[in-house]
């Protein structure tokens, strides 16, 4: 096993990067967090990667980007007695599919309502938030029959897909309320929060609930 320990640069409060602390919390796995709260891992992100999008992982002379790829990466490479994707192919199938359900119409929709806050008030996309609204809402809907008798995401163990759901769900509750009626969509959003790794990732990100555009909401 590698010896040094994998240089991660990400940012706490970010629900992509937040997806591969999980991952390496469930693991306790050693790496060099290069928190981009500093100027100089932000240097070293641009040199690394010309879109400075995050989390990138460096291991030795490798460069790994986007959060699942990462995730994959470190169970392959780096891993730990939790393996996030399971060893037969029909099982990672079905986690592979929850991981890409949870990043498209979960994280994708409610980003996009968070991104339009941030622009001036004259080029706002109204029809686009009504419509990635109507996303999470369908979204939670199709979750809320998956999960009927379910604990996690996918298969009976803790999963990538699962360390997507964690910090999506998170804040797409904040942006558009989760529906009491999609109580299985919310008490698998209460055991996530549960989870040690992903309470770590809640608590380290703090400190930083007033970047919210929405106004984060008094609870979690």
């Amino acid at each position: 096993m590698p010896t040094t320990p994998p240089k991660l640069y990400a940012h706490p409060f970010s629900s992509y990067c937040q997806k591969v602390l999980v991952a390496l919390y469930e693991n306790d796995t050693p790496f060099d967090y290069r928190t981009l709260e500093d100027a100089g891992a932000k240097a070293e992100l641009a040199a690394l990667w010309p879109m400075q999008r995050f989390p990138v992982l460096v291991d030795r002379s490798r460069t790994v980007l986007e959060a699942s790829c990462i995730v994959e990466y470190l169970d392959l490479y780096r891993p730990g007695p939790l393996r996030l994707i399971p060893a037969d192919p029909e099982a990672a199938l079905e986690v592979r599919m929850l991981d890409r359900f949870f990043d498209n119409y979960v994280s994708t929709p409610q980003q996009k309502v968070v991104a339009d806050r941030l622009r001036p008030e004259t080029l706002r996309d109204a029809h686009g938030v009504t419509a990635a609204r109507a996303m999470l809402d369908t979204a939670y809907a199709w979750l809320d029959r998956h999960m009927a008798g379910r604990e996690w995401a996918a298969g009976d163990g803790f999963s990538l897909a699962d360390c997507g759901a964690a910090p999506f769900l998170f804040y797409a509750d904040w942006t558009h309320r989760i529906d009491p009626s999609f109580a299985n969509v919310i008490a698998y959003r209460q055991r996530l929060l549960a989870r040690p790794s992903f309470a770590r990732a809640v608590d380290e990100a703090r400190p930083y609930r007033s970047y919210f555009p929405l106004g984060a909401p008094d609870r979690d």
